[in-house]
């Protein structure tokens, strides 16, 4: 058995009937909330909650960068996926010049010679880097009907790209989804000119700045909600800079730990008792 529905009165207590009966830890599954459920009131109108689990698919990996090109690649896949299920006209437009991501790691090459020329210089290759992003940020916008300005900063190992339009709200999309992809494709197309590892943010106006303060009020609530039921809560899944900035936020309690669980982009963190 591979996979199995669980029912209960909560998700935690369904998501933790569903791996006993496969016999796993949470790390081990892929886990997909069917149902939150519904209380009802006294007794009626009361739904259970449904999860979906199922047990991870174990590849073999020659390379440990080989796991790495496989998680970048999966995840390029997943939003493309997305981008084209939910904003079909607009998918097709910041992929038509997707960055290809082919020579951001390769395992076959094991010379760093055959992706860098011997007289390779890290400023130089940042700088291209920058252009490179700075110019595909730019034709996205101006294809998609939403002009933007793009400037850049750069911060220790961090370049952040930053996007000023009139039309901020068609670059940020439902969810964060449009400007999420962007960030995602920046990072592939910044790794193809530089040999140390950048972290790379796409702002659009002050979008990160004010999800930057949900993030921190939701995991304030979780924390709470942790400490007063003293059962983990299993958050919706996030971008990893997102988790990482709860990660951030809840480390400052010593009562409270986090870990992430799920695969990209679906991995999600769960908020326990320390």
């Amino acid at each position: 058995m591979d996979k199995v529905i669980a029912k209960d009165t909560t998700v935690d207590k369904a998501i933790r009937k569903g791996l006993d009966l496969l016999g796993v830890d949470s790390h081990e599954a892929d886990i997909v909330v069917i149902s939150e459920g519904k209380k009802g009131i006294f007794g009626f109108g009361q739904k259970e909650a449904v999860v979906e689990i199922t047990l991870k698919e174990i590849r073999d990996f020659d390379e440990p960068s080989d796991i790495q090109l496989a998680e970048i690649e999966e995840t390029v896949e997943d939003i493309v996926e997305d981008l084209e299920e939910d904003y079909p006209e607009t998918a097709e437009k910041i992929l038509v010049d997707q960055p290809e991501i082919d020579r951001v790691i390769s395992s076959d090459e094991s010379d760093e010679a055959e992706d860098f020329p011997e007289d390779y210089d890290e400023e130089s290759g940042r700088d291209e880097a920058i252009a490179a992003v700075t110019a595909y940020l730019t034709s996205v916008a101006e294809t998609y009907g939403a002009p933007a300005i793009v400037s850049v900063e750069e911060k220790s190992n961090m370049l952040i790209f930053q996007m000023e339009s009139e039309k901020a709200g068609l670059l940020i999309g439902k969810y964060g989804k449009i400007v999420n992809a962007l960030q995602i494709l920046a990072q592939a197309l910044v790794q193809r000119y530089v040999r140390r590892r950048l972290s790379v943010i796409v702002n659009v106006g002050d979008y990160r700045e004010r999800r930057a303060a949900v993030l921190e009020s939701i995991a304030d609530r979780t924390a709470e909600r942790v400490l007063k039921t003293r059962q983990p809560v299993f958050l919706e899944p996030l971008p990893a800079f997102e988790r990482k900035q709860i990660h951030a936020r809840l480390s400052q309690n010593k009562r409270i730990k986090t870990h992430s669980e799920g695969k990209e982009p679906h991995r999600y963190l769960v908020v326990e008792l320390a």
